[in-house]
């Protein structure tokens, strides 16, 4: 198999396949960090609190990338679904 662009970017893709896949309850039962839903009349946004440290307070590696992994399965799911069809099409046509 050669070293192209197209399996630089079959790399990305099935990475972050595997990034949106995490079960959250499952992967992180092991870890302190634990994302739950938000009782309603808490707030939620930009002054909410999100566990990750204020000011001055830099977050460690973990709960970086933690947060790096609910970001991924948020904001990537439904491009992803795309990207894996053009994907699909693409090596059912020119294999």
């Amino acid at each position: 198999m050669a070293f192209t662009l197209y399996s630089l970017i079959q790399t990305a893709i099935l990475c972050t396949n595997a990034i949106a896949v995490l079960h959250e309850e499952r992967f992180l039962s092991k870890s302190e960090y634990r994302f739950t839903s938000v009782p309603v009349g808490i707030p939620v946004g930009w002054g909410a609190d999100q566990g990750i440290g204020g000011f001055g307070d830099e977050p460690g590696i973990k709960a970086q990338l933690l947060n790096l992994i609910r970001s991924v399965r948020t904001v990537m799911r439904v491009p992803l679904i795309i990207v894996n069809t053009v994907c699909i099409v693409l090596l059912l046509l020119f294999g």
